[in-house]
């Protein structure tokens, strides 16, 4: 069993996920201690100029606008989160044997052969000491797959320490949602909406807020109904999976003249719609619906998750045992001991690639 640690900054902007985990690539040792480290508020604003200004990019290396400043800041981030990890919980570098280095999405249009993530690997691996994979998506997506989602792996994983033999679907609920089916050795992914970027933004925009905790301010609105039918004629959800989704891939949708509540309402049931639109594109009823990422900690949102899947169950990671905020931290260490290995990282139901790819690039200190 190898020591790696993961890290991961999703499209909800909301700061560094770091987890330690013991694998072989294939089996789960044991779990780690986990951290976080959130972005300021300027920083988040570095990064959301980064993404404003990455929409007219066209090749994956060129860092116009603030994309550069941000890649630095990203990179030193990481390092300063990893660092601050090991001093918390008594580790010297030389027991890592590798870190999984997501870096932050900036882009993603795999039509086009474009997945972008800044982040240094080969500086991060420099400042820690430790070797990093990185870049785990871009042979996915020159091979001609969608390059995301990227933890249906793990989270086979994870069920299989279950022992569960019936369908199970496992819900992440970042900026994008994104879902796993598994029966057995049947493994199928896909990004199936927004998870809470459209409520981010609009809260930001509404209230000067980040997000609606606990999503107090959603359980106050009326749902509009009809904005919601609109919104779900868009082609994106009659296509099977896999597919994919770039975090802006929605924003043009806009909920003009409404208040705080009812549009927080409206753009959460939203979210919990889109993910229940997924179940008839399934080859099995699934049993159990299990939520991990930011999504699981919003109760409102769970709530009208369990009211549209009923009767399959629907519940949190952390239920289970589970670390539901770091999840996916844990599962870019679990696919960086995976590439060191050249395992397959993503399959034919994850992406659409033709055969199961390995990925990722090394990089040592």
């Amino acid at each position: 069993m190898l020591k790696a640690i993961g890290l991961m900054s999703g499209t909800s902007l909301d700061g560094v996920d770091v987890a330690l985990i013991e694998t072989d690539g294939e089996r789960i040792g044991a779990f780690g201690p986990t951290d976080y480290r959130r972005y300021s508020d300027s920083e988040r604003g570095l990064l959301r100029q980064a993404l404003a200004d990455a929409v007219s990019l066209s090749e994956r290396d060129k860092r116009p606008g603030a994309l550069g400043d941000a890649e630095r800041l990203i990179t030193e981030i990481h390092a300063e989160a990893v660092k601050g990890f090991l001093q918390k919980n008594g580790l010297a570098p030389s027991v890592i044997d590798v870190v999984g280095f997501h870096g932050q999405t900036v882009l993603h249009r795999p039509e086009q052969k474009l997945t972008v993530q800044i982040g240094d690997g080969q500086a991060l691996a420099k400042a820690l000491g430790i070797q990093v994979v990185f870049d785990l998506r871009a042979a996915d997506v020159a091979d001609g797959g969608q390059g995301a989602p990227l933890v249906p792996i793990y989270h086979r994983a994870l069920v299989q320490m279950q022992r569960r033999s019936e369908p199970t679907v496992v819900v992440n609920i970042g900026g994008v949602a994104n879902i796993t089916y598994i029966d057995n050795e049947t493994l199928i992914a896909c990004d199936t909406g927004p998870g809470n970027a459209l409520l981010d933004d609009f809260m930001l925009r509404t209230t000067g807020e980040a997000v609606d905790r606990d999503g107090r301010v959603a359980t106050k609105g009326r749902v509009d109904e009809d904005w919601i039918g609109r919104a779900m004629q868009r082609p994106f959800f009659s296509q099977p999976a896999p597919k994919s989704l770039d975090r802006n891939d929605f924003a043009a949708l806009k909920l003009d003249g409404v208040t705080a509540e009812d549009g927080a309402a409206t753009l959460t049931a939203f979210t919990a719609t889109s993910i229940a639109h997924i179940a008839s594109q399934l080859p099995k009823p699934p049993m159990a619906w299990i939520v991990v990422g930011g999504g699981a900690s919003n109760p409102t949102l769970m709530g009208m998750l369990s009211k549209r899947l009923s009767p399959a169950k629907v519940l949190r990671g952390s239920d289970l045992g589970w670390s539901g905020d770091a999840i996916e931290a844990q599962a870019f260490a679990y696919l960086a001991v995976r590439s060191l290995k050249d395992l397959p990282l993503t399959y034919p139901g994850t992406t659409g690639i033709s055969e199961p790819l390995s990925g990722g690039v090394l990089a040592k200190p």
